[in-house]
């Protein structure tokens, strides 16, 4: 059973549940963290055996990129994206700071809504990814997880 804090998230968590949580496999977190798209900002993997730790905002930001995916964006651009917001907003967790858009070839960071409106006038498609509704929506998918895993604990007890 996971520790509870009315923080979510406070403990971290670990690759089985940001999976669960982003939607994706546990081989494409791992390359992931492997190569740099997002590193694990709790706990780094240190050889055979060792897990991974995630915070809240690491999964925010890993829910971000699955998201960019969905819409049709190349891991290459993902990945360059983020080393330009890296350097652009000199922040390590660039993707939890910024409304991104996309229309499936570019992605475009608005930092107000002249930007969003700049983008509309080149007459672009575009799809937009609020980081605050993500956040939202992640905490009501941690709860429901977090509810699962204990009635699971509870029903093998039980011996269900």
């Amino acid at each position: 059973m996971l520790p509870r804090s009315d923080t979510v998230g406070e403990q971290g968590f670990r690759a089985p549940q940001v999976c669960h949580l982003v939607g994706i496999t546990y081989r494409q977190l791992d390359y992931w963290a492997r190569t740099g798209l997002l590193r694990p900002s709790l706990k780094a993997a240190r050889g055979s055996g060792s897990q991974r730790l995630y915070s809240f905002g690491d999964v925010v930001q890993l829910k971000v990129v699955k998201r960019l995916l969905d819409a049709g964006m190349s891991l290459k651009k993902i990945r360059q994206a983020i080393e330009i917001l890296r350097v652009q907003l000199q922040s390590d967790r660039p993707l939890a700071d910024v409304t991104l858009l996309s229309d499936g070839l570019t992605i475009y960071a608005a930092h107000s809504s002249q930007e969003v409106v700049d983008v509309f006038r080149r007459g672009q498609g575009v799809f937009g990814i609020a980081v605050g509704p993500v956040q939202k929506e992640l905490e009501g998918e941690v709860h429901a997880l977090w509810a699962e895993e204990e009635q699971a604990a509870q029903a093998k007890e039980v011996g269900v």
